[in-house]
């Protein structure tokens, strides 16, 4: 049976008529799903109990506590506010790939735009760096109505072009991101393991929090050509006729290794990684987002 569209499905975010559109459908979408508003910058979390002393804010006194135990207590909050959110786009030629009618760059960028819509919304911090072998456009972390705007026109704007340079990018940037954060970086993370790594572990170590968005096309997963197809390579690698059969298995399982390692190295620094292809629904990077955020609050890091 076929599955019904919903406002997550990309082949209805394909058929919308602006980004601004896509992220505000998407984040609304999301949010009836999750049944709670995500308007929630300004709100606070409730943290402890403690007891009354002297001079507290008798609004502060939880008065149910009273009346089961007879004792006075107040209700400490920790702030869900002012944390900032750095979005890393791949922008290099490999994310033009696409089976469907979008590529792995049209899904990101459409992810990238609801992350921002929806951080935005909670009244925190955003910026955005489009990159290929580096930081090609940026947009300074703000927030208001103008940020939105100006990220929004950066990602409506942008064309995959250039070779990948992902590890270099990270490492560039581990000295240069001054505020502390979650960084989001999607991309297809064709690059060499060890150079990423060393990227990650560099913002990693500044402070930041990594997550990891491997956005794939599923036909580069399962490399289910059937006859012999003109395969062009991105990033100038030229064009040959190949049967696919003849190296599907070695493909499949070099793909595979790579993807391994990066999930692997990326654990061992606690950093959450991400492999979505562009056939599925775009709710688990706000899920996967918001959890990081709310991992981040508690923990007391701005």
């Amino acid at each position: 049976m076929a599955q019904a569209e919903t406002s997550l499905d990309p082949a209805v975010l394909d058929r919308l008529s602006s980004l601004s559109l896509v992220a505000r459908t998407v984040v609304e979408g999301f949010m009836a799903g999750q049944h709670r508003s995500p308007h929630r910058g300004s709100s606070v979390e409730f943290q402890q109990h403690r007891e009354y002393v002297p001079g507290d804010e008798i609004k502060r006194i939880d008065w149910k506590v009273f009346a089961k135990s007879d004792r006075l207590v107040v209700k400490e909050f920790v702030a869900e506010t002012n944390l900032a959110l750095h979005i890393l786009l791949d922008a290099s030629e490999s994310m033009a790939y696409g089976s469907l009618d979008w590529t792995k760059f049209d899904y990101a960028r459409w992810s990238a735009a609801a992350l921002a819509h929806l951080t935005l919304a909670q009244r925190d911090t955003v910026g955005l760096i489009l990159f290929d072998d580096g930081g090609r456009t940026k947009v300074p972390p703000g927030n208001g109505a103008h940020q939105r705007a100006s990220i929004i026109e950066q990602l409506e704007a942008a064309e995959p072009a250039g070779p990948t340079g992902i590890g270099a990018t990270l490492n560039w940037l581990g000295t240069r991101l001054s505020r502390k954060g979650i960084v989001a970086i999607f991309s297809d993370f064709f690059d060499d393991i060890p150079t990423v790594l060393e990227g990650l572990r560099r913002l990693v170590f500044a402070g930041h929090e990594p997550i990891l968005f491997q956005i794939l096309d599923s036909r580069e997963l399962e490399f289910d050509f059937k006859r012999l197809t003109r395969f062009e390579g991105l990033e100038g690698l030229g064009t040959q006729r190949i049967d696919p059969k003849a190296l599907r298995e070695a493909y499949r399982l070099e793909i595979a290794n790579h993807n391994q390692e990066l999930a692997r190295h990326a654990q061992a620094l606690s950093i959450d990684c991400l492999q979505i292809t562009t056939n599925r629904g775009v709710e688990e990077v706000l899920s996967t987002y918001l959890a990081r955020r709310m991992a981040r609050v508690r923990g007391g890091k701005r």
